[in-house]
């Protein structure tokens, strides 16, 4: 790994990109013939995981797959193009999206079959947190990702305070009805 001080320049989306191609074998695949949803998963956290690698030049782990979409099934045979960039650099974490198309072996046509989002963490060989470069976006579309994931983060933020209320409020309603219990 880097030392601490190579790491705090800003970076640019283009240094982080990923590319990974998988030809779908049978064991990749369903009773149908179809590319397991799991395995897709495994694959998107992989190619993720390589983005977010480039970009913080340290350990990362994933946090989150915060989004995906299946669009159309991918078959044995076919060619899998995953590609994935980070979208926004907070001070630890950072969110990747990857986009997975599939090839047609013969004719070449590339299908879009699935969007993801994932949160990584940047972690030191002990496994604390570590600071992650700034990202710098340059194109109007790198601006738009960012604001994005900017957007994502909050609504992340606020859904797990919501889930953090319900389960307190449930943890006080089975508290109650266990003094209400004893009180028979």
């Amino acid at each position: 790994m880097n030392s601490p001080e190579n790491n705090t320049a800003p970076r640019l989306v283009a240094d982080s990109q990923s590319e990974m191609t998988e030809i779908i074998l049978p064991n990749d695949a369903n009773t149908l013939g179809n590319l397991l949803g799991g395995r897709l998963m495994h694959f998107i956290d992989l190619t993720g995981a390589m983005a977010a690698f480039r970009h913080s030049r340290t350990h990362v782990v994933t946090a989150a797959m915060d989004h995906i979409d299946f669009i159309r099934p991918v078959r044995v045979g076919d060619l899998l193009i995953l590609k994935s960039r980070v979208n926004r650099a907070f001070s630890s974490s950072m969110e990747v999206g990857v986009k997975v198309w599939v090839e047609h072996p013969q004719t070449g046509s590339l299908l879009h079959v699935a969007s993801a989002y994932l949160v990584f963490v940047a972690i030191d060989g002990s496994g604390r947190r570590v600071r992650v470069p700034e990202l710098k976006p340059v194109t109007a579309d790198d601006q738009r990702r960012h604001e994005g994931a900017l957007r994502r983060r909050e609504y992340r933020e606020s859904e797990a305070g919501r889930r953090k209320e319900a389960k307190q409020a449930y943890a006080a309603q089975k508290e109650a009805e266990t003094a209400a219990a004893r009180s028979r």
